[in-house]
């Protein structure tokens, strides 16, 4: 049987999970001391690019769910899964695999229809799980080898938008997104 391509493979994508560290934000963690800090616990700070919150409102769009599975836990983590509606959110999981096949079977899906993106050997068997591998740019060598597609831009700095664009276009719904996405935010403005 021929190898699919990365296209070929994107246009059956219903699913998008992703890693968060790496991915979804630089991968840096920042621990700033803060008074009270020590008796209250570690505060964690992290970024995130508004390309890629602007991407899962487009996937969301275009009929593609989408989540994280993350093996650090982080309350930062929770506020940005809520704030993008995230429709799954599993975080200090050490066996991404086991998790991904569990959403894949709890959404009624099949592997190939769920796509992995992920920057570092963790992610690696999640990302041999789906039909679609992705590599953030800045990923580990190890996983950009086994990646089907390479996002053009780094983790953290828009390369979840990337993976969602490259499949929304594999499927022939990129234009009509980006139109239903720009009324929408028009609409809401002319509501005002």
């Amino acid at each position: 049987m021929p190898k699919l391509s990365a296209h070929a493979r994107a246009r059956k994508i219903k699913l998008l999970l992703f890693d968060v560290d790496g991915v979804l934000t630089d991968g840096k963690l920042f621990f700033p001391p803060l008074p009270g800090a020590q008796q209250a616990g570690m505060v964690e700070v992290k970024g995130f690019h508004s390309h890629d919150g602007a991407g899962i409102s487009l996937a969301r769009l275009g009929g593609i769910k989408t989540g994280i599975i993350t093996k650090r836990t982080s309350e930062t983590v929770a506020l940005r899964a809520r704030d993008l509606k995230l429709e799954h959110v599993h975080q200090g999981v050490d066996d991404k695999r086991t998790c991904f096949e569990q959403i894949i079977q709890q959404e009624g899906l099949k592997p190939e229809e769920a796509a992995f993106v992920g920057d570092d050997i963790i992610d690696l068997p999640a990302m041999r799980a789906g039909g679609l591998a992705i590599a953030v740019n800045n990923a580990r060598a190890e996983v950009k080898r086994e990646a089907h597609y390479i996002t053009p831009h780094a983790g953290g700095d828009g390369a979840l938008r990337d993976a969602i664009e490259f499949i929304l276009k594999a499927q022939g719904k990129w234009k009509k997104v980006v139109e239903a996405y720009i009324g929408e935010r028009s609409e809401k403005k002319s509501v005002q």
